[in-house]
């Protein structure tokens, strides 16, 4: 049925779930697993009195993401390997976590996107969205949401 299952992570504890559950999928369909992390872009911000925050900085934030984003890929590449499933990591800095989740889909030819949902309440969901609900509305392959 599915061959490659893109399993994006935050690093959150449900996202940790939805790791070992997303490999346990994949194992037992005999498919691979694309790990992926969306980087998130630092703007530079701009205070009152027009000072603006060095490149210097932002590029020591974007370090310190990289390698919080490398350690939540080698959780999934490390339960991947416990299980015997292959795995490929994959980091993007794209101008939307969503955004990033499906052209990673696309690009690595995934036939099944398998994500944790972080339950926000319905109001919350209605002003704030979620990075789950654009990747259900956007995504053109099936998008399994582990609760």
């Amino acid at each position: 049925m599915f061959k490659r299952i893109l399993i994006p992570t935050d690093g959150s504890k449900l996202s940790r779930k939805a790791i070992k559950a997303g490999v346990r999928l994949a194992k037992d369909l005999g498919a691979k697993v694309t790990a992926y992390y969306a980087l998130e872009m630092f703007q530079p911000y701009v205070y009152g009195d027009g000072t603006v925050i060095d490149s210097a900085t932002l590029n020591a934030f974007e370090q310190r993401a990289r390698q919080q984003g490398q350690k939540y890929l080698d959780e999934v590449e490390k339960a991947a390997k416990a299980a015997g499933v292959g795995c490929e990591k994959v980091m993007t800095k794209p101008a939307t976590p969503y955004q990033g989740i499906v052209d990673a889909a696309r690009k690595k030819k995934c036939d099944v996107i398998f994500m944790a949902s972080h339950g926000r309440g319905e109001f919350a969901s209605l002003i704030l969205g979620s990075v789950t609900q654009k990747v259900l509305a956007k995504s053109k392959v099936p998008v399994l949401v582990y609760r």
